[in-house]
């Protein structure tokens, strides 16, 4: 069973404002109300690929309580711990604004309310996967995820961290299955700036050294690259698409990455399908359905063919 925790999920309210006007009225011209969270996103694409998983983590209020609704009528299987304070924070994101966002804060987790998670996760079994995703509240310590693997450890959990700065680099003594930054948060890391494949790679593999087993890193339109713990090096470009809304983008390759592994048990066939599932969200205003990966699958493989000959 795969299991994906979001501890500060959000409505995503994405919407178009034509010609937007700092200090006047806007009114929208088109809007659409998502369930919104790292964890949620990867839930919802497994689920669109035909793979069921439970979404954990933390909602309150109406708003939470929307998001929970929202995602069982997607078909997806909820465990929510409810907190009795507060509500779960709203994002609004401008489309016409390119990178403009208004995050929310999200609701106080207290020791009472980790305790819950924590009893929810001892359940877990060996060979079930647990994807650690997203930010966390002002609440909690950016040792969350480490704390997690460290009761979880030598449990034969597989545990997947896509996360920023020490959310990250905390988890890498603990050796995750796999780890997914993008090109920017890797340079970040290291305090430079990555722009080509190759450089990327050099810094994927630095994240090896410090523990990670396999490290997968977007690049956005440059397509990813990946490192597997057996020594393989993958590069790929993005397949032809225009990108109508990136938001949810890299989780969603998180999920075709998974997908892929656990039906071929194969890097480089996860690798593809994690790039295909980037790809189709990327290219969609929803995220990505098996039939549109489906298509960008036989895009890659057409594409591998042409290098070939």
């Amino acid at each position: 069973m795969i299991y994906t925790i979001t501890f500060n999920p959000a409505l995503d309210y994405i919407v178009s404002v034509d010609e937007f006007t700092l200090g006047k009225t806007n009114r929208t011209s088109e809007e659409t109300l998502f369930p919104g969270g790292k964890g949620i996103n990867v839930s919802i694409v497994l689920k669109n690929l035909g793979i069921s998983s439970t979404a954990l983590g933390f909602i309150a209020g109406f708003t939470g309580r929307e998001i929970a609704e929202k995602l069982e009528k997607l078909g997806c299987v909820t465990d929510f711990i409810e907190i009795p304070n507060g509500f779960s924070r709203i994002n609004m994101k401008l489309k016409n604004v390119e990178g403009t966002e208004i995050n929310g804060q999200g609701p106080c987790i207290d020791n009472n309310n980790l305790n819950q998670l924590f009893e929810q996760l001892d359940k877990l079994k060996e060979e079930d996967i647990l994807v650690l995703a997203g930010s966390i509240p002002a609440s909690l310590p950016d040792s969350i995820y480490k704390d997690i693997m460290e009761r979880l450890a030598n449990k034969g959990i597989l545990i997947v961290v896509d996360a920023t700065k020490d959310l990250l680099i905390n988890v890498l003594s603990e050796h995750p299955f796999l780890i997914k930054p993008n090109n920017h948060e890797l340079g970040e890391i290291f305090g430079v700036t990555l722009k080509s494949k190759d450089e990327v790679l050099t810094y994927a593999k630095k994240l090896q050294e410090k523990g990670a087993r396999n490290v997968l890193v977007s690049m956005a339109g440059e397509g990813a690259v990946f490192l597997s713990e057996d020594g393989q090096a993958f590069q790929m470009a993005a397949p032809v698409g225009k990108l109508v809304n990136a938001v949810g983008a890299g989780d969603s390759m998180v999920a075709g990455f998974l997908a892929g592994w656990l039906k071929s048990k194969n890097y480089k066939e996860a690798f593809t399908m994690g790039v295909a599932t980037g790809s189709a969200s990327a290219f969609s205003m929803n995220l990505a359905t098996k039939d549109e990966v489906e298509i960008l699958l036989v895009q890659i493989a057409q594409a591998e063919t042409r290098k070939q000959i």
